[in-house]
């Protein structure tokens, strides 16, 4: 059984669970994206398993926000490099598209490299270029 979540961030130090959808295991994560994510101008914070480059294009047109982490095997095509201030938490900062050859996004997303707790590489990408 999985159990996925849509939290609601009100301040800094209010989390709320908003919506929950439960699936068998061995259903793919991206069968839940249309139950959760669907509100222009929210921000939604996901893991890689729910990456789909065609939704992800049309929430680009839609205006709805996301932030994800990509998989180890993502095809990454560089168009931008963008300057990071010195003392950021970020190693990189550019402007992409994601996707084979086959599956390539048509919108460009913004990925910066950062690293986890663990010293271990997290490249995010987002379609917010605000801040």
């Amino acid at each position: 059984m999985k159990i996925h979540m849509r939290l609601a961030y009100l301040d800094a130090d209010e989390v709320i669970p908003e919506k929950a959808t439960v699936t068998v295991a061995k259903k793919n994560d991206r069968t839940q994206m249309e139950e959760l994510v669907h509100e222009p101008g929210v921000t939604y914070i996901f893991n890689r398993g729910y990456i789909d480059y065609a939704v992800f294009d049309r929430y680009c047109r839609d205006e709805i926000f996301f932030v994800t982490r990509l998989k180890s095997n993502t095809h990454i095509e560089p168009l931008e490099e963008m300057e990071v201030p010195a003392g950021s938490l970020l190693s990189a900062d550019c402007l992409v598209r994601i996707g084979s050859q086959q599956k390539k996004m048509k919108h460009a997303l913004r990925m910066v490299q950062t690293e986890d707790s663990q010293g271990n590489l997290l490249f995010l990408v987002t379609n917010r270029f605000d801040s």
